[in-house]
Formats: structure tokens, sequence, C-alpha cells
């Protein structure tokens, strides 16, 4: 399997609703796990990108939003086992035990630090015992397991905490490779290493269903209004925002079917597919097209969120997964890798900067407008009409205009997310 196959089969993952909620679930569950008797004080401890996102996030098998209802859940009935789908087994009486749990001030949740490299620091404890369990980097990456006060379980990177949070960032494996490197790779690789990427076609498709037909749902239904009452119509730009953002919009109010994502987020994979799956449905590419541009809309999202970090201020999911979903559309339509180092810099002078405000309803308009942005993009770098690398932060490369694409986040954005938490803690933790 080539290293590029194995990255993108290994950060693959299905996750249920919003992943940080998923996350703070697990994180729990795991801890409660490691302690003996009925929990009577559950602590999260975040960086400010996962208690940013999960704030006011849909959370699965839940009417109820946010970190401290995700936190009480994962120990009321979180199954660790499933690691982001955590609370795939909730049940009705499961809720009015975490909601217990809320209301007699058992529950809270506290904000570490502002940085986007991923941190959750749950705490269960019982009469008896304490368990902490402590996440890094990815959202289901266990680096320290205490119970007791005892280490029963740490990483080497635990143990070397304090090294320098850009460590990876210019070492990575992904940024040993260049835009050209990757159309070479998704053309030529056997097609049969690929075929593991149909599964998140399924799982995206089935959650758009599921969305489609939920009453809570009110964007699907105005979006296949829009695309003529069709699933599939004769317009491919509507029936991608259609499909695309279907499944976001169920994301993000949590309902009960897992998201394929990547690079640990949802959103970001149902950008980086769903709008491709439309293309190959309505105008006849095959199987094979759809695989190929699916491999190189991962590794284009991938190669910024690299650089972006994973949780930031900048919506990643528009920004990062939109312009890899872009340059899949430039390669279904026969683009050549200068067309699609145009469209990156089509891509980077329109949306770059658009804010993450957290895992919410708002995170459909953002697809919207990625979207919209991935189909003008295109169409203009593949007619000859393209923001000249003199401007903006285009770099004289895809690859620099890339880079610069993730620094815009972080560090670039790092005063913004500090505000936007600001507000969010203004507004109250609204249960």
């Amino acid at each position: 399997m080539h290293e590029l196959t194995k990255l993108i089969y290994e950060d693959m993952k299905p996750a249920l609703g919003v992943t940080e909620p998923g996350a703070i679930a697990f994180a729990v569950a795991k801890a409660r796990d490691c302690v003996k008797g009925e929990p009577e004080r559950i602590h999260v401890s975040l960086n400010s990108g996962m208690y940013k996102n999960a704030f006011t996030c849909g959370i699965p098998n839940s009417a109820r939003v946010g970190n401290v209802f995700a936190a009480a859940l994962g120990a009321a009935a979180g199954n660790a086992e499933k690691g982001l789908e955590a609370l795939a087994d909730v049940k009705p009486e499961d809720h009015e035990k975490a909601e217990e749990l809320v209301r007699a001030g058992k529950v809270s949740v506290s904000l570490s630090g502002g940085t986007s490299r991923i941190f959750v620091e749950a705490s269960v404890k019982t009469a008896s015992e304490e368990a902490v369990v402590t996440i890094r980097d990815s959202h289901t990456n266990i680096t320290e397991i205490r119970v007791n006060g005892t280490a029963k379980f740490k990483t080497e990177k635990e143990e070397n905490k304090e090294e320098s949070s850009t460590e990876t960032k210019d070492t990575s494996l992904i940024h040993r490779y260049t835009l050209n490197e990757f159309c070479g790779f998704v053309s030529s690789v056997d097609i049969r290493e690929l075929e593991f990427i149909r599964e998140a076609y399924r799982v995206n498709m089935e959650l758009f269903q599921e969305g489609l037909h939920s009453p809570r749902t009110t964007f699907a239904k105005y979006l296949m209004k829009k695309n003529g009452g069709k699933v599939i119509s004769g317009n491919e730009q509507t029936t991608a925002s259609l499909l695309c953002n279907g499944a976001i919009e169920a994301r993000v109010i949590g309902l009960d079917k897992p998201a394929m994502s990547i690079t640990g987020s949802g959103a970001h994979g149902i950008i980086a597919t769903m709008p491709l799956y439309a293309a190959y449905k309505v105008n006849g590419y095959s199987e094979e097209q759809l695989l190929r541009a699916t491999a190189l809309s991962y590794l284009i999202c991938t190669y910024i969120k690299e650089y972006s970090g994973k949780l930031s201020a900048f919506c990643g999911c528009a920004i990062a997964a939109g312009t890899g979903m872009a340059c899949g559309l430039a390669y279904l339509r026969g683009g050549t890798a200068e067309e699609m180092r145009h469209t990156i810099n089509n891509m980077a002078s329109s949306i770059t900067g658009m804010i993450c405000d957290g895992g919410n309803q708002g995170c459909t308009m953002k697809g919207v407008a990625a979207v919209d942005a991935a189909y003008q993009s295109v169409e203009f770098a593949m007619n000859g009409v393209y923001v000249d690398s003199v401007h903006g932060i285009n770099g004289t490369t895809a690859e620099e205009t890339m880079r610069n694409m993730g620094l815009i986040a972080s560090p670039g954005m790092t005063g913004t997310e500090k505000t936007i938490v600001e507000i969010f803690e203004s507004k109250g933790n609204n249960l």
C-alpha cells in the first residue's frame, strides 16, 4: 500500500454527530470505566478549539446541545469501545440520568487555554476512586490514564508534552509531497488501493437520507426544493449543495447516523466528498474516476489542515475541505495540475478567513458558501480566469498558497478564537 493511501485509510473514521462532543463523551466514558461506583463529580478541561466547537452543537441521540451535556451523557451511557461513536447506544432513560447529573451540579467544563492542538482532560470521581483521561492532538488519541493519582498508561509524547506546538508542521508526511505528485499518485495508483473510499459515500449518503426525512431539518428540505424536488437532478451544482449541506445539517443537529470524517472532522469529510458524488451521478463519471478524485480531495484537505491545526478559528470545513473538493472537481473535468493550482488560488482569495464559531447550524450555511465558491473557482480556473500569484496570500506555487491558507488560521487567527469564545461565554451555556 502506498504511504499516501495508508495516510487516507488511517485518517478516515466514522464519527457520530459533531466530532468534538463525540470526543468529550469518549474521554468521559473511558474515565468512568476506570473507576468503581457511580460518578459523583465529572469535570472536563478543553482547549479553545474543542470548547468552541462543542459549545452549541447537537449531540447524537439527544435534543440537547453543548459540551456539558455531552460529558454528562458520556458518563451516563457512553461506550468507550466505540470511540467517536461513543453515544451510539444511548436510550431515553440514559438522558434522564444525564439530566440528573447536570441538575445536581455534578458536571463541569472549563477552558484550558487557547490553542489549535486538540486537548481533552476528563476526570470522573466516585465515592472511592478518581480517574483522569488525557487526549492530545487527535480526537481519540489517549496519551495518559491516571487512576487515584497513579499513571496506568502514558505515551512517550505525554512524557514530553512540553515540546513545541509546531513540532510536526513542517516535517509531516503530507508536506513532503507537491500538488503535481498528488495528481500523479491519484492517476496512477492501483484502483484497488482506493476501494475503501466507497465506504465514505455509503456512510455520508445514509446520513444525508436521515436528514432529508427528519422533521428536525429545514435546510435540506429547502435545498431539495431548489433542486427541483429531486435528490439527483440535471443541475450538478444544486445537487452538490443538497447532498453536501443536507448531510452537514443532519450532523450538526445530532441525528443518529455517523459521517465519515477526515482530518478528525465529519463536516470536512462531507464537504470533501459529497459534491464529487453529485458530479459523478449527474455527469456519469465512472466509479474509478470518483474514487481517484476523492483521494485527491482528501490529500489537499489534509495538506492545508496540517498547517492550520486540527481546530482553529477558521472554518477548515469550507476552506481546507472545500479547496480539496474543488481540486477533485477539476480532476473529474480533466483539469491539469496547473488548472488546479489556479483553482487553489481562487479559493485562497475568496473564502480564506471564514470563521469557525463551533459546530452548529451555521455550519450548513458555511457549507453552502463552500460549494458555491468551489464551483466558481473551478469554472473560472478552467477557463483561464484566476487570481494571480502576486496578489494577496497566494504564493508562487500551490504548496506555498496552501501553506499560507493554513497560517491564516494558526497562528493568524488566535485572537479571533479568543474573541469567539468570549462571545460564547457572554451568552451563557445554553443547555
